[in-house]
């Protein structure tokens, strides 16, 4: 097994094939063996699709030789397994269908494939991604590989660890209200939430257009390239657009200079790590360095906690409207309590809530006026123990099943582009991240935002002590 192969970046892969010096078929035998050896012990892949691998890295390979290849040709990737896969076994972390095999390929997996990447498998998620810790009934908890025993975050949690830790250099992931930012922020990755509607959904989430699909990888360009792939209007998805940018093309870091950003420990209102904030803080002085301006500054808007938990727990609650007292018994009982809780709100406190989210919208629309971007923590606390929904308390401040993550919600609000990326380690260990947000369908500017930390304060040649996995439980 080569770990150089397995870490290696996805533009580094590319070249690499062009040149004929770097073999897909290598490349894919190596992280299926990644995957092998290390994900007994992480759990990351409900399904791996070794066969079908293979066979379209040998494709790659011929292609390479004709000379005529396409924007993924050869790069191994992972889908999440919410997102549904023709031909392949699709659980969506529920005992309600463990073992439904779709019959069609929703747009993003159509564009994976047809720019040339080549299928691992599906990675894990929480049941229908209720939660933003990776656990369900079906193949159970997802570990952290920087540290076993503990969350690489969720929903999109099997992905993330899955790139942390070398078994493919990108993956899918969806991002109802953090589900891109929380676990790539746990597991020391780069993460991107798009603008609302740049990626098309289908079918449609239960959540509407709180819910956005975006990139998870090791690096900020292998993020643009497989955002450029999977961006676009489709007729499946009527809030879908095209931005017609080649995001790849538009990374440019030397756009930081001049520009106003804002820095925020709390947005007025999160309870957050002592640890989290000072690292957070400490990696702002990268903006600075690439010529920002960088000033502390706080959106004038509460806490929109009572916003998106009607949103979601009546959408959890209506996917059951119909059989809910015959499938009890199969339901996750953290996302049963959920469902139930939904009873609380009426259809007026729904219709207000959606009333309300858009004078959050205009309120942070007003504060963009006099910044670029607005930098916040990732998330409030490092990543906890596997199995729970969330972590209890935040310095001293109990949480429920999402509220705890309260800098990422927000934006899923707003539609804004946000980023995570990796900005130090805490004194045990776990990583934390830095988030970057900008005004909606200003991705570019995010990416090169990122971009631009990136190059300052690298992160991707930092790997987790695999071989320590089972014996790091504390």
């Amino acid at each position: 097994m080569n770990n150089d192969l397995c870490f290696m970046s996805a533009t580094e892969m590319i070249d690499r094939f062009r040149r004929l010096e770097l073999s897909p078929v290598e490349v894919a035998a190596a992280v299926l063996q990644q995957i092998e050896t290390y994900d007994g012990k992480l759990n990351a892949f409900v399904t791996v699709t070794h066969e079908l691998a293979i066979r379209q890295a040998e494709a790659a390979e011929a292609a390479y030789k004709r000379g005529d290849t396409r924007p993924l040709e050869g790069v191994p990737l992972s889908i999440k397994d919410l997102t549904p896969t023709k031909g392949i076994r699709t659980t969506r972390g529920s005992l309600l269908d463990p073992d439904w095999i779709p019959d069609y390929d929703p747009p993003v997996v159509q564009r994976l494939y047809e720019a040339g990447a080549v299928m691992l498998g599906k990675s894990n998620t929480p049941e229908v991604g209720w939660k933003g810790e990776t656990t369900n009934l079906v193949t159970g908890s997802s570990h952290n590989p920087w540290k076993h025993g503990k969350t690489p975050g969720g929903s999109s949690g099997g992905g993330a660890a899955a790139v942390a830790a070398g078994m493919g250099p990108l993956a899918q992931g969806s991002d109802g209200a953090g589900s891109i930012r929380i676990p790539c922020g746990f597991s020391g990755i780069f993460g991107f939430k798009p603008s609302f509607g740049l990626v098309p959904q289908y079918p449609a989430s239960v959540l509407g257009d709180v819910s956005h699909m975006g990139p998870m990888t090791r690096t900020v360009a292998d993020a643009a390239l497989m955002l450029t792939v999977m961006a676009g209007a489709d007729a499946s998805d009527r809030w879908s657009f095209s931005s017609g940018i080649d995001y790849s093309s538009a990374l440019d870091p030397s756009q930081m200079t001049g520009l106003r950003v804002a820095w925020s420990p709390d947005l007025g209102y999160a309870a957050v790590d002592p640890e989290v904030v000072e690292l957070a803080f400490q990696a702002t002085s990268a903006f600075r360095e690439a010529g920002t301006t960088v000033i502390e500054a706080t959106p004038d808007l509460p806490d929109p906690w009572d916003i998106i938990d009607p949103i979601w727990a009546c959408g959890m609650a209506a996917m059951h409207k119909e059989n809910l007292d015959l499938v009890r018994e199969l339901i996750d009982p953290g996302r049963l309590e959920v469902i139930e809780s939904a009873s609380r709100f009426s259809s007026i406190d729904l219709a207000n809530a959606l009333i309300r989210r858009s004078a959050y919208y205009d309120g942070l629309r007003k504060f963009f006026d006099n910044f670029d971007l607005l930098l916040t923590p990732t998330l409030p606390c490092p990543a906890f123990d596997v199995g729970l929904a969330h972590p209890g308390e935040i310095a001293g401040r109990p949480t429920t099943y999402l509220s705890w993550t309260a800098f990422t919600y927000p934006f899923n609000l707003t539609g804004s582009p946000a980023a995570t990326v990796p900005a130090g380690f805490t004194r045990h260990g776990l990583p934390i991240g830095l988030q970057i947000v900008g005004r909606r369908h200003e991705d570019a500017l995010v990416l090169s935002a990122a971009a631009a930390f990136e190059q300052r304060r690298p992160w991707a040649d930092r790997r987790p002590d695999l071989s320590a996995l089972e014996n790091d439980q504390q």
